[in-house]
């Protein structure tokens, strides 16, 4: 099983070679920044990725950007996410997309060896891993429950987003046109308070809101 790993901490990068040749992976390329990971994507094609959530030259969310760029460009390309804090955002769009294995790990479970293979090893083979602090944090309720305001209609819409259905699975599970589902998803992003300006994010952002009322 091939691998491919976006690491700058030449240290952490190394044991991880070890670990993983030891327990019968390959690994085909370590990077150090997101343009080199995806060159090594794009090369060898690997069975599973793992990802540094902070990379070169910012060390903010270079790596989990990059992560989601590289299973865009290769869909269904497994991905595990390794990092010191919960990027929330980019982890609910990694689950949200619904193609392919992903994961998201706090780095101190990398010393829990057989855990962490074992968790790679569902990643690579379709599955989702989810840190239970990330899912802690992603499922945080604020006060305010803007939910409450979407109609019956609007919130199954809303649950069909959250399961990674497009626009096109939208409208066929419910019977309803596309133009229909458009103008459900725009009150959606209404109610909940999502503007324009958050660009391609709102339908992730409101996954998110869905995810922690759940």
């Amino acid at each position: 099983m091939r691998v491919v790993i976006a690491e700058d901490h030449v240290l952490l990068a190394g044991g991880l070679e070890l670990l993983l040749t030891a327990k019968g992976f390959e690994v085909a390329a370590i990077a150090g920044d997101a343009p080199a990971f995806l060159a090594a994507v794009a090369e060898h094609r690997p069975d599973v990725t793992i990802v540094d959530v902070r990379l070169p030259p910012g060390f903010r969310d270079e790596g989990v950007r990059a992560a989601i760029e590289a299973r865009r460009l290769h869909p269904g390309l497994p991905v595990l996410v390794l990092s010191q804090y919960v990027e929330r955002q980019y982890a609910g769009e990694l689950v949200s997309d619904g193609r392919g294995g992903v994961g998201y790990l706090l780095k101190d479970r990398v010393g829990r060896v057989s855990e962490f293979v074992d968790a790679l090893r569902r990643v690579a083979a379709g599955g989702t891993v989810m840190d239970p602090e990330v899912i802690a944090q992603l499922l945080t309720r604020p006060a305010h429950d803007p939910i409450a305001a979407l109609t019956p209609r609007e919130r199954e819409v809303l649950a069909l987003m959250a399961e990674g259905k497009d626009n096109a699975t939208l409208a066929a599970r419910l019977v309803i046109t596309d133009n229909a589902v458009h103008k459900h998803i725009g009150n959606i992003f209404t109610k909940l308070g999502l503007s324009p300006a958050d660009s391609g994010h709102r339908r992730v952002l409101a996954v998110l809101t869905y995810l922690s009322r759940q």
